[in-house]
């Protein structure tokens, strides 16, 4: 038996196929994984996300011990509500975990993967040595996602009216509290939508709420074709600790400036830009009958292989898609060993849609 979010009883009364997820008992779908995604795309859905890890950063050294962990510089967070994406590496520039930071009125608020709780809070402590600073593990909150085009209308006519104005007037990538809950415009599908960080006790109570207005419950297996429809990448398939930002679409996420500033893994990551970075991740769609998986073998004509790392089908697109890290000189086209024959493939940028839109 696995961890339970506080919402277990409730995924078993709806209906919900549990599976093992990181070690948390997690429902995968509540009957048709394929109508989940499409509610998402179309309309809106709620995701227990309970098992991820929420840890708050206080103390005066807070902002010095962030700029010195992560790859991006929280000195960008301007104001409190603001938040950013970002890498935490090890000293060769492999990822230890990607992470939401959102500033709060004192300190930091991060947001990191349910599998790599221990990793990350390891590594967390044994980096803390100089520095002034207070972690707290928030275990006794919750999180709930709603997600979609219809999202934040919707959850906005089912709270208070502070609740209800404050969803209206956050923007993208925004997070602030209210009493005890914490809404944030931030998401995993490419659609918009909130997460809501809540007490345990209210969870059940705010999830029959939405169920309850016709908002479906979505499993985890249409989180991961929603999430690689939309490019985004998922610890411990695409990114790991063996692999840097650089060559995982996560260039972005990197603050070179100041140059002064030096974080963990930066040394690595100055030596794999100026020797030339080797690969890098992009997309792949199949034009053929077939299935694309995690693993399969990629071939480029004249340059070398490469191999998948999240593949599926996409219910938007009705076509089997895939990221893959491949070799930097690769182009357009290449080939992909299905059941022991090549198949040919397309290669694309890794975002195939986004906010409803087919982007290849």
């Amino acid at each position: 038996m696995g961890q339970r979010t506080p919402l277990y009883d409730l995924h078993l009364a709806l209906g919900a196929k549990m599976v093992d997820f990181g070690g948390w008992d997690m429902p995968l779908h509540y009957g048709s994984q394929v109508e989940e995604h499409h509610q998402v795309r179309r309309d809106c859905g709620v995701f227990d996300v309970s098992h991820m890890t929420v840890i708050d950063v206080d103390g005066p050294q807070a902002k010095a011990w962030l700029q010195h962990l992560l790859t991006n510089d929280v000195e960008r967070l301007h104001k409190p509500g603001s938040a950013l994406y970002s890498a935490m590496l090890n000293e060769r520039g492999g990822i230890v975990d990607d992470m939401i930071v959102y500033r709060l009125e004192s300190g930091y608020r991060l947001v990191v993967n349910a599998s790599t709780r221990d990793q990350d809070l390891a590594w967390m402590q044994a980096h803390l040595d100089g520095f002034d600073v207070q972690l707290n593990e928030r275990s006794e909150m919750a999180m709930l996602a709603i997600q979609g085009p219809h999202a934040r209308n919707k959850i906005a006519e089912l709270v208070n009216q502070a609740r209800g104005t404050l969803i209206q007037q956050l923007k993208p990538f925004e997070g602030k509290p209210d009493s005890d809950w914490f809404i944030a415009r931030t998401g995993y599908t490419g659609e918009d939508g909130l997460e809501i960080i809540l007490p345990a006790d209210q969870a059940p109570g705010f999830f029959n709420d939405l169920v309850g207005a016709g908002i479906s419950p979505i499993g985890l297996g249409a989180r991961d074709t929603l999430r690689v429809e939309a490019g985004m990448n998922l610890y411990g398939q695409d990114i790991h600790q063996d692999v840097s930002p650089l060559a995982s679409n996560m260039a972005w996420s990197i603050a070179w400036e100041p140059a002064a500033r030096q974080f963990i893994g930066r040394t690595a990551l100055e030596a794999e830009r100026s020797g030339g970075i080797q690969h890098k991740l992009v997309g792949l769609v199949l034009e053929e009958r077939g299935v694309l998986r995690a693993h399969q073998v990629v071939r480029i004509a004249d340059v070398g292989e490469g191999e998948i790392t999240s593949g599926s089908f996409s219910p938007t697109l009705s076509k089997s898609i895939a990221l893959a890290r491949v070799p930097m000189a690769t182009a357009d086209r290449a080939e992909v060993e299905i059941r022991g024959k090549w198949y040919p493939v397309r290669v694309v940028k890794p975002t195939f849609v986004r906010h409803g839109k087919t982007l290849i």
